[in-house]
């Protein structure tokens, strides 16, 4: 039976699901057969953004709370002091003249086995360059 590579979920494509509960983004996590996995410092980024969040999203607080806890419970998260400091070390390097905050995402890709989904494309571009091809396309 196949069994698809588990999914890491960088910060701006939960940013655009809470946005639109809606939109592509949302309904790929909601209703795909891949396990979905995020770093823990996504949520501190996502409820240090919560105003704009609300704002953007033109949902009151509580919609997009609720929302949130719809996507958190579909979303697996995943401790970054838990990868080992070898792999962590080999994402800081390919994402040191990218994006260094990307560098979590890419270590628990690498700890996976799994496909990163993001939609930063200087970051796409930059570790392609790098010879990591490991990317999520919802379509």
């Amino acid at each position: 039976m196949f069994s698809p590579k588990p999914v890491v979920i960088d910060t701006n494509i939960l940013f655009s699901a809470l946005l639109r509960s809606r939109s592509t983004f949302a309904q790929t996590i909601l209703g795909s057969e891949h396990s979905f996995h995020i770093c823990e410092s996504v949520i501190i980024e996502l409820f240090k953004h919560k105003e704009k969040l609300v704002s953007l999203s033109r949902l009151s607080e509580e919609e997009v709370i609720r929302v949130f806890y719809i996507i958190l419970r579909r979303v697996i998260i995943s401790k970054e002091e838990l990868i080992d400091q070898s792999v962590r070390q080999k994402a800081y390097k390919l994402c040191s003249d990218i994006d260094e905050a990307d560098s979590p995402h890419v270590a628990l890709t690498l700890k996976l086995g799994g496909l990163l989904w993001t939609g930063d494309r200087k970051l796409k571009k930059g570790l392609r360059k790098k010879g990591f091809n490991a990317f999520f396309d919802p379509r």
